[in-house]
This record gives structure tokens, C-alpha cells and sequence, in this order.
């Protein structure tokens, strides 16, 4: 499960075996999960997220997107 970035007390993410699916990444800050696909950027789910806090995740994600997306590919593709 590599760490890509912790910034503003979330931690963003992604799982090693998630290659089946499209290039997201998984955002945590305690107990709060999201989970945001990358091309185009939505919202794919959430637990504990307030929606304040979730657009906040967003303009990370969004801020990152370039980076998360080369990590996944370094990460995932063959």
C-alpha cells in the first residue's frame, strides 16, 4: 500500500493489487476514507467524510493529479 503523499493531515494512497481497476487513489485522515478516480477526477466513495471536508480532498487531488497518476503507472503498469 504505497504512501504517494501526506499533506494537510491526509495521507493519500493506493493499494499494490488495484491494477484491475481505473487509476484512483485512496485518501485518509483518521477514520475518514475517500476514494477518487483520476481521469476524469470524481468522487468514487467515502466513509466519515463531512462534504466540506471532501471538497478540500478534492482540490488536493486535483492539486496532486499529475503526480498520483505517475506514481500509479510506476507503480502498476507492466
Amino acid at each position: 500500500m504505497p504512501t504517494v503523499l501526506r499533506e494537510a493531515g491526509y495521507r493519500f494512497y493506493f493499494y499494490s493489487l488495484e491494477n484491475d481497476e481505473p487509476p484512483h487513489i485512496h485518501a485518509e485522515w483518521g477514520d475518514k476514507l475517500a476514494k477518487y478516480w483520476l481521469e476524469p477526477v470524481e468522487l468514487a466513495s467515502s466513509k466519515r467524510f463531512r462534504s466540506r471536508e471532501l471538497t478540500e480532498v478534492r482540490a488536493l487531488v486535483l492539486k496532486h493529479r499529475d503526480a498520483f497518476l505517475k506514481a500509479w503507472h510506476e507503480h502498476l503498469d507492466d
